[in-house]
Protein backbone atom coordinates (compact mmCIF):
# COMPACT_ATOMS: atom_id res chain seq x y z
CA UNK A 1 0.00 0.00 0.00
CA UNK A 2 3.11 2.68 0.84
CA UNK A 3 4.20 1.94 -2.96
CA UNK A 4 0.87 2.49 -4.24
CA UNK A 5 0.86 5.92 -2.22
CA UNK A 6 4.53 6.71 -2.86
CA UNK A 7 3.22 5.81 -6.93
CA UNK A 8 0.07 7.69 -7.05
CA UNK A 9 2.22 10.90 -5.31
CA UNK A 10 4.84 11.05 -7.63
CA UNK A 11 2.21 10.85 -10.65
CA UNK A 12 0.39 13.84 -9.59
CA UNK A 13 3.84 15.36 -9.17
CA UNK A 14 5.12 14.99 -12.49
CA UNK A 15 1.18 16.31 -13.22
CA UNK A 16 1.75 19.47 -11.99
CA UNK A 17 4.77 19.83 -14.02
CA UNK A 18 3.20 18.64 -16.70
CA UNK A 19 0.52 21.21 -16.37
CA UNK A 20 2.33 23.98 -16.32
CA UNK A 21 3.80 22.52 -19.84
CA UNK A 22 0.84 21.93 -21.77
CA UNK A 23 -0.23 25.61 -21.08
CA UNK A 24 1.78 26.82 -23.78
CA UNK A 25 0.12 24.44 -26.04
CA UNK A 26 -3.47 24.66 -24.82
CA UNK A 27 -6.16 25.87 -26.72
CA UNK A 28 -7.46 26.92 -24.14
CA UNK A 29 -11.31 26.48 -25.20
CA UNK A 30 -14.32 25.96 -23.41
CA UNK A 31 -16.45 22.84 -23.94
CA UNK A 32 -19.94 21.08 -23.23
CA UNK A 33 -21.36 17.71 -23.12
CA UNK A 34 -24.42 16.14 -21.91
CA UNK A 35 -25.32 12.29 -22.06
CA UNK A 36 -28.67 10.75 -21.55
CA UNK A 37 -29.38 7.10 -21.99
CA UNK A 38 -30.07 3.46 -20.28
CA UNK A 39 -28.23 0.36 -19.07
CA UNK A 40 -30.07 -3.35 -18.54
CA UNK A 41 -27.82 -3.19 -15.49
CA UNK A 42 -25.71 -0.94 -13.31
CA UNK A 43 -22.37 -2.10 -13.60
CA UNK A 44 -19.21 -0.74 -11.44
CA UNK A 45 -16.25 -2.90 -11.45
CA UNK A 46 -18.12 -5.78 -11.83
CA UNK A 47 -20.79 -5.01 -9.58
CA UNK A 48 -24.32 -4.87 -10.15
CA UNK A 49 -25.80 -2.32 -7.78
CA UNK A 50 -28.86 -2.13 -8.79
CA UNK A 51 -29.86 -5.48 -8.23
CA UNK A 52 -29.28 -6.50 -11.79
CA UNK A 53 -32.28 -4.48 -13.23
CA UNK A 54 -32.16 -1.34 -15.66
CA UNK A 55 -31.04 1.67 -14.52
CA UNK A 56 -31.59 5.21 -16.61
CA UNK A 57 -28.18 7.54 -16.43
CA UNK A 58 -27.14 10.49 -17.45
CA UNK A 59 -24.47 13.10 -17.53
CA UNK A 60 -23.05 16.70 -17.79
CA UNK A 61 -19.30 17.17 -18.37
CA UNK A 62 -17.68 21.23 -18.91
CA UNK A 63 -13.89 21.80 -20.25
CA UNK A 64 -11.48 24.22 -20.10
CA UNK A 65 -7.97 23.79 -21.33
CA UNK A 66 -6.84 20.81 -19.62
CA UNK A 67 -9.22 21.27 -16.91
CA UNK A 68 -12.30 19.55 -16.95
CA UNK A 69 -15.19 18.96 -14.04
CA UNK A 70 -18.93 17.15 -14.31
CA UNK A 71 -21.15 15.25 -12.94
CA UNK A 72 -23.03 11.91 -13.34
CA UNK A 73 -26.34 10.23 -12.04
CA UNK A 74 -27.74 6.97 -12.00
CA UNK A 75 -30.87 5.02 -10.04
CA UNK A 76 -29.86 2.51 -7.54
CA UNK A 77 -30.76 -0.32 -5.43
CA UNK A 78 -29.69 -2.25 -2.57
CA UNK A 79 -27.86 -1.79 0.56
CA UNK A 80 -29.51 1.27 2.08
CA UNK A 81 -28.04 3.45 -1.13
CA UNK A 82 -31.03 3.50 -3.15
CA UNK A 83 -32.58 4.89 -4.57
CA UNK A 84 -29.84 7.52 -6.65
CA UNK A 85 -26.54 7.68 -6.80
CA UNK A 86 -25.07 11.18 -7.95
CA UNK A 87 -21.28 11.21 -8.53
CA UNK A 88 -19.16 14.83 -8.77
CA UNK A 89 -15.86 14.60 -10.45
CA UNK A 90 -13.14 17.42 -11.61
CA UNK A 91 -9.29 17.11 -12.73
CA UNK A 92 -6.66 17.61 -14.71
CA UNK A 93 -5.42 15.97 -17.93
CA UNK A 94 -2.55 17.27 -19.05
CA UNK A 95 -0.58 16.00 -22.11
CA UNK A 96 3.37 14.93 -22.51
CA UNK A 97 3.63 13.48 -26.30
CA UNK A 98 2.18 10.91 -27.03
CA UNK A 99 0.58 10.40 -23.86
CA UNK A 100 -2.66 11.92 -21.93
CA UNK A 101 -2.56 11.70 -18.28
CA UNK A 102 -5.35 12.28 -15.71
CA UNK A 103 -5.45 13.50 -12.49
CA UNK A 104 -8.75 13.92 -10.63
CA UNK A 105 -11.01 13.66 -7.69
CA UNK A 106 -14.12 12.22 -7.67
CA UNK A 107 -17.42 12.36 -5.30
CA UNK A 108 -19.39 9.63 -4.20
CA UNK A 109 -22.77 10.91 -3.01
CA UNK A 110 -26.29 8.91 -2.57
CA UNK A 111 -28.43 12.14 -1.39
CA UNK A 112 -32.00 10.85 -1.13
CA UNK A 113 -30.80 8.18 1.49
CA UNK A 114 -30.10 11.11 3.81
CA UNK A 115 -26.79 9.05 5.44
CA UNK A 116 -23.73 11.23 5.11
CA UNK A 117 -21.62 8.18 6.28
CA UNK A 118 -22.29 6.05 2.86
CA UNK A 119 -21.02 9.27 0.48
CA UNK A 120 -16.88 8.93 0.02
CA UNK A 121 -14.62 10.12 -2.10
CA UNK A 122 -11.86 8.18 -4.72
CA UNK A 123 -8.64 9.39 -6.13
CA UNK A 124 -7.36 9.10 -9.35
CA UNK A 125 -4.27 8.81 -11.73
CA UNK A 126 -4.44 7.51 -15.26
CA UNK A 127 -2.50 8.00 -18.58
CA UNK A 128 -3.75 6.48 -22.11
CA UNK A 129 -2.27 6.71 -25.37
CA UNK A 130 -2.33 5.16 -29.36
CA UNK A 131 -0.44 1.85 -29.04
CA UNK A 132 -0.37 1.91 -32.79
CA UNK A 133 -2.97 2.57 -35.37
CA UNK A 134 -6.55 2.30 -34.00
CA UNK A 135 -5.73 0.51 -30.67
CA UNK A 136 -5.63 2.82 -27.66
CA UNK A 137 -4.39 1.72 -23.84
CA UNK A 138 -5.49 3.32 -20.81
CA UNK A 139 -3.96 2.25 -16.92
CA UNK A 140 -5.91 4.03 -14.09
CA UNK A 141 -5.00 3.58 -10.41
CA UNK A 142 -7.72 4.99 -7.94
CA UNK A 143 -7.16 5.03 -3.88
CA UNK A 144 -10.02 5.55 -1.76
CA UNK A 145 -9.23 6.78 1.82
CA UNK A 146 -12.69 6.11 3.56
CA UNK A 147 -15.15 3.78 1.09
CA UNK A 148 -18.45 3.79 3.10
CA UNK A 149 -17.51 2.89 6.52
CA UNK A 150 -14.87 0.66 5.08
CA UNK A 151 -11.45 1.62 5.51
CA UNK A 152 -8.78 2.30 2.34
CA UNK A 153 -9.13 0.53 -0.84
CA UNK A 154 -7.55 0.58 -4.21
CA UNK A 155 -7.92 -0.52 -7.69
CA UNK A 156 -5.88 -0.83 -10.54
CA UNK A 157 -7.26 -0.65 -14.06
CA UNK A 158 -5.86 -1.38 -17.52
CA UNK A 159 -8.25 -0.74 -20.93
CA UNK A 160 -7.69 -1.41 -24.33
CA UNK A 161 -9.65 -0.34 -27.26
CA UNK A 162 -9.57 -0.71 -30.68
CA UNK A 163 -11.96 1.00 -33.51
CA UNK A 164 -12.64 -1.49 -36.22
CA UNK A 165 -12.99 0.22 -39.74
CA UNK A 166 -16.93 1.27 -40.51
CA UNK A 167 -19.97 -1.42 -41.25
CA UNK A 168 -22.94 0.64 -43.08
CA UNK A 169 -23.50 3.83 -40.89
CA UNK A 170 -21.73 2.53 -37.87
CA UNK A 171 -18.52 3.02 -36.22
CA UNK A 172 -17.52 -0.33 -34.21
CA UNK A 173 -15.04 -0.21 -31.16
CA UNK A 174 -13.85 -3.18 -29.13
CA UNK A 175 -12.52 -2.94 -25.79
CA UNK A 176 -11.86 -4.84 -22.96
CA UNK A 177 -11.20 -3.79 -19.05
CA UNK A 178 -9.09 -6.00 -16.68
CA UNK A 179 -8.95 -4.90 -13.35
CA UNK A 180 -8.02 -5.40 -9.55
CA UNK A 181 -9.76 -3.80 -6.26
CA UNK A 182 -8.10 -4.35 -2.80
CA UNK A 183 -9.32 -3.33 0.69
CA UNK A 184 -6.52 -3.16 2.54
CA UNK A 185 -7.80 -3.74 5.83
CA UNK A 186 -9.61 -7.03 5.09
CA UNK A 187 -13.22 -5.36 6.27
CA UNK A 188 -15.08 -6.97 3.81
CA UNK A 189 -16.25 -3.54 1.67
CA UNK A 190 -15.74 -6.41 -1.59
CA UNK A 191 -16.87 -9.71 -0.14
CA UNK A 192 -17.42 -11.13 3.60
CA UNK A 193 -14.62 -13.57 2.72
CA UNK A 194 -11.96 -12.10 0.78
CA UNK A 195 -10.17 -8.51 0.91
CA UNK A 196 -9.91 -8.38 -2.66
CA UNK A 197 -10.87 -9.57 -6.22
CA UNK A 198 -10.56 -9.30 -9.91
CA UNK A 199 -13.10 -8.17 -12.65
CA UNK A 200 -13.36 -7.73 -16.40
CA UNK A 201 -14.95 -6.67 -19.09
CA UNK A 202 -15.00 -7.01 -23.10
CA UNK A 203 -17.49 -5.91 -25.36
CA UNK A 204 -18.50 -4.53 -28.36
CA UNK A 205 -19.64 -0.30 -29.04
CA UNK A 206 -21.48 1.07 -31.90
CA UNK A 207 -21.12 4.21 -32.63
CA UNK A 208 -23.58 6.41 -35.31
CA UNK A 209 -23.83 9.99 -35.32
CA UNK A 210 -24.65 10.96 -31.40
CA UNK A 211 -26.14 7.35 -30.43
CA UNK A 212 -23.57 4.74 -28.53
CA UNK A 213 -24.78 0.96 -28.46
CA UNK A 214 -22.93 -1.38 -26.28
CA UNK A 215 -23.24 -5.23 -25.81
CA UNK A 216 -20.93 -6.26 -22.80
CA UNK A 217 -19.96 -9.09 -21.14
CA UNK A 218 -18.58 -8.75 -17.31
CA UNK A 219 -17.65 -10.88 -14.81
CA UNK A 220 -15.77 -11.64 -11.35
CA UNK A 221 -13.69 -14.06 -9.41
CA UNK A 222 -15.68 -13.57 -6.66
CA UNK A 223 -16.82 -16.92 -4.98
CA UNK A 224 -20.59 -17.01 -5.29
CA UNK A 225 -21.60 -17.82 -1.77
CA UNK A 226 -24.84 -17.48 -0.51
CA UNK A 227 -24.36 -15.23 2.68
CA UNK A 228 -21.60 -13.28 0.67
CA UNK A 229 -22.37 -9.53 0.69
CA UNK A 230 -22.66 -9.67 -3.69
CA UNK A 231 -24.57 -13.09 -3.64
CA UNK A 232 -26.19 -12.92 -7.10
CA UNK A 233 -24.44 -9.46 -8.01
CA UNK A 234 -20.71 -10.27 -8.76
CA UNK A 235 -21.77 -13.15 -11.52
CA UNK A 236 -21.40 -13.49 -14.94
CA UNK A 237 -23.34 -10.77 -17.26
CA UNK A 238 -24.41 -9.42 -20.38
CA UNK A 239 -25.33 -5.68 -20.07
CA UNK A 240 -26.83 -4.14 -23.54
CA UNK A 241 -26.20 0.26 -22.98
CA UNK A 242 -27.63 2.55 -24.83
CA UNK A 243 -26.67 6.43 -24.77
CA UNK A 244 -26.89 9.41 -26.71
CA UNK A 245 -24.32 12.38 -26.26
CA UNK A 246 -25.18 16.29 -27.07
CA UNK A 247 -23.66 18.57 -28.74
Amino acid sequence: MKKFIALAGAAAISGLALTGAARAEDAREFSWSFTAGATSDYIFRGLSLNNEKPAAQGSIDIGYGIFYAGAWASNVSGDGYQPLEVDLYAGLKPVLGAVTFDFGIIGYTYPVTGVKSLDYVEFKAGASTELMKNLNGTVTLYYTPDAANYPETFTVEGTLGYTLPEVGIFTPTLSGTLGYAEDTDNAGAFSDFTDSYVYWNVGLALAVEKLTFDFRYWDTNLDQIADDTYYGLSDSRFVFSAKVTLP
